[in-house]
């Protein structure tokens, strides 16, 4: 088995290292992943100026290769250059926060690596721990956290897609840990609404000119059954199955049509 793994965090993300120990004895693996902090990039992908990848030592002295661009382009250019041929799985993460509700399926770049994975075929798993100190969050290399219980659910649903695949309809998996779990259990849920409520904050330059800080607060704990909930509320990790196909249905659209 081949597996391929990237994150939005950048090569030397802490996450990745932990990613690549849960599913080494799972097959080859190989690390493609930014070579900066990329978090809240989305699916975005690199056409006007030239990407680069060089060949790095990471802190466990294993290598991997950094790419210039976005999580999407590393994906591309694993699956598409570096790889002799298409792997059986790709996981991005594990990341440094949690990915959750319908929002994050736009602005995250962990998520969009999986989306872009999926739009070739493979499975993927996006994989997020839970942190509560912010400064952490976007941390550009190595950081302090226990992910244990993250590495133990990646392998665990990692080796169940490798053994059986995805289930029909569904073209990747978001995984989420919370950073203070209830236990090791696993729940299948939904997206919730949001993750975050947006707060722009604005600020003046020294010539008195406005600029602008993008931010969000912490939204509500949304509805029972929902990410956002259960991780968030019962500390439980929580698995959203994914479609490519946003389609709304049709029939309510040939209604309103007419």
């Amino acid at each position: 088995m081949k597996i391929l793994i990237t994150n939005d965090d950048g090569v030397n993300s802490s996450g990745i290292l932990a990613a690549r120990k849960a599913v080494e004895n799972l097959g080859e693996t190989i690390i493609v992943a930014p070579a900066t902090q990329q978090s809240g990039i989305g699916h975005a992908l690199t056409l006007f100026e030239p990407i680069r990848v060089s060949e790095v030592t990471l802190r466990d002295g294993s290598e991997a290769y950094a790419v210039s661009g976005t999580p999407t382009d590393a994906v591309i250019i694993g699956i598409f250059e570096l790889m002799d041929e298409k792997p059986d799985l790709v996981i991005s993460g594990i990341n440094m926060g949690e990915n959750l509700g319908k929002s994050e399926l736009t602005t995250s770049g962990t998520i969009g690596a999986a989306m872009e994975a999926a739009v070739h075929g493979v499975p993927s798993l996006a994989v997020s721990l839970q942190v509560r100190r912010g400064d952490i969050k976007f941390h550009d290399g190595h950081v302090d956290v226990d992910f244990s219980l993250a590495s133990e659910l990646t392998e665990r649903v990692a080796s169940r897609i490798l053994r059986k695949g995805l289930p029909d309809g569904v073209d990747f998996l978001n995984l989420n840990i919370p950073s203070h779990p209830s236990g090791n259990d696993i729940r299948i849920t939904r997206l919730g609404d949001r993750m975050y409520n947006v707060h722009i904050k604005k600020r003046l330059d020294p010539r008195g000119r406005p600029y602008y800080w993008i931010d969000g607060d912490p939204a509500g704990r949304d509805a029972p059954g929902t990410d956002v909930h259960t991780l968030k509320a019962e500390n439980t990790a929580t698995l959203t199955p994914v479609s490519l196909d946003c389609t709304a249905p049709l029939d309510s659209m040939r209604e309103w049509l007419d």
